[in-house]
């Protein structure tokens, strides 16, 4: 596999873990700042992002209308006693930096996402 191929790859890999977390808002819309501050989660690349969000709205999982977006239900919400696992060690929350010695990990079809704070999970994913 060349390089060029495995940069590809992961890229392919950071849209489907995007677009997967986008699917499992809570939500019925959010502001656009919102949506790319979850994104972020996944990557800070501006043109990922825009990529994403593109793509987001080609299949159908958001609408835009301005600066907001109307999510459109295409997966399940997230099942915490399933689908979050906790695993304790010395991690940097993904979303807000903080230190944690518990984290907590996102499993979706497309990859795992994390580690979070207890409070950051559930703020990624529209539960608070």
């Amino acid at each position: 596999m060349t390089d060029d191929t495995r940069r590809a790859s992961a890229r392919d890999d950071r849209v489907e873990l995007a677009l997967d977390l986008l699917s499992a808002l809570e939500r019925d819309d959010l502001a656009l700042s919102a949506a790319v501050d979850r994104i972020e989660t996944v990557t800070t690349d501006p043109t990922l992002v825009r990529t994403i969000l593109d793509e987001a709205e080609l299949r159908g999982i958001v609408e835009r209308d301005a600066d907001r977006l109307r999510l459109r239900r295409t997966g399940d919400f997230v099942r915490f006693e399933r689908q979050v696992v906790e695993r304790e060690g010395d991690f940097d929350c993904r979303r807000c930096g903080a230190s944690l010695s518990t984290g907590h990990f996102v499993r979706f079809e497309s990859g795992e996402l994390g580690p979070f704070g207890s409070s950051c999970v559930r703020k990624l994913l529209g539960r608070d």
